[in-house]
């Protein structure tokens, strides 16, 4: 698939089928996470899969969207540990998973932590660790086929502030 067409199409999924997610395209999704580029290779992350429904009934209970947890088929959560690129690296992880998810017709959702000190307790956190995202993966209830659309119709439908609003070009710089 063309690579701007599976970014322009992605969209969050929040009701999924009852459907389970095979272990060998749970392995390519995590995949996915492991091969991206960190900054300096620092790699700060480890992902955590959230299998069976209790797991993901629990720990929904700690985040700020439970319901997108409870419904999925599977659940990863990426916990970061180190300096300051690493929530930006881990970011990285999840866009590929997603993306990766959804080459294979599988719809996801990030969610963040609301309650960390619960979180940490289910999880069972290292020293030094933290919850950077939490991603839910599924097959939608309402399934989208990215080819149904170019990335240009599929970016007019999207609701995203125009390009003007979030593209600066500099061309010289302030003066000291």
């Amino acid at each position: 698939m063309d690579t701007l067409l599976a970014i322009a199409s992605k969209r969050e999924v929040r009701s999924y089928e009852d459907r389970a997610i095979g272990d060998d395209l749970v392995a390519r999704i995590l995949e996915a996470g492991r091969v991206t580029g960190s900054s300096m290779n620092s790699q700060p992350w480890r992902f955590v899969v959230l299998a069976s429904p209790e797991v993901r009934t629990a720990v929904a209970e700690t985040l700020y969207a439970p319901a997108n947890l409870t419904g999925a088929a599977t659940a990863i959560a990426i916990l970061v540990s180190g300096g300051r690129t690493a929530d930006f690296d881990a970011g990285r992880a999840a866009q590929s998973m997603m993306l990766a998810a959804s080459n294979d017709g599988v719809g996801s959702c990030p969610n963040g932590v609301a309650d960390r000190e619960r979180f940490a307790a289910l999880v069972g956190l290292s020293e030094g660790e933290r919850a950077a995202i939490i991603l839910s993966f599924g097959y939608p209830a309402r399934p989208r086929r990215a080819e149904d659309r170019t990335p240009g119709e599929w970016m007019a439908r999207a609701r995203r502030k125009p390009a003007n609003e979030v593209v600066t070009c500099l061309e010289t710089t302030a003066p000291p």
